[in-house]
Parts: C-alpha cells; sequence; structure tokens
C-alpha cells in the first residue's frame, strides 16, 4: 500500500510540473507572438516607405563631393 501511495504521489509532482512547464512555455509563445506581430507590422511600413522613395542603383547616384 505504501509503495501504490508513493507512486501516487510521484505522478501528481510529475503532472504539477508539467503543467508548470506548458504555462512557462505558454507565456513564451504569448511574448514571442507579440513580437512577431510587431515585426511584421514594422516590415510592412519599411516595404511602403521604401516603395515611395526607392533606392537609386549605385551608377545612378551622385558622388559625394570629397570623391
Amino acid at each position: 500500500m505504501k509503495n501504490i501511495q508513493n507512486q501516487l504521489t510521484d505522478l501528481e509532482i510529475y503532472v504539477a510540473n508539467q503543467e508548470k512547464i506548458i504555462e512557462e512555455m505558454n507565456d513564451e509563445l504569448v511574448r514571442l507572438s507579440k513580437i512577431v506581430e510587431t515585426l511584421v507590422a514594422q516590415n510592412k511600413l519599411l516595404f511602403e516607405a521604401l516603395k515611395e522613395t526607392p533606392v537609386k542603383p549605385l551608377s545612378e547616384e551622385t558622388r559625394p563631393p570629397h570623391y
């Protein structure tokens, strides 16, 4: 009977640890998801800005006066 009780206690500890790990992983996933959303929004802004003012090829750029 003692052995079964010990096994049950061990399983309860294992499940509690698993729940903690899952919660931590979920928190990290939410944090990373927010970062990805921010980066996607920034990427869109940069893409739109680049479309409005395209970069000239190097051959068309005016050299600075110190050259």
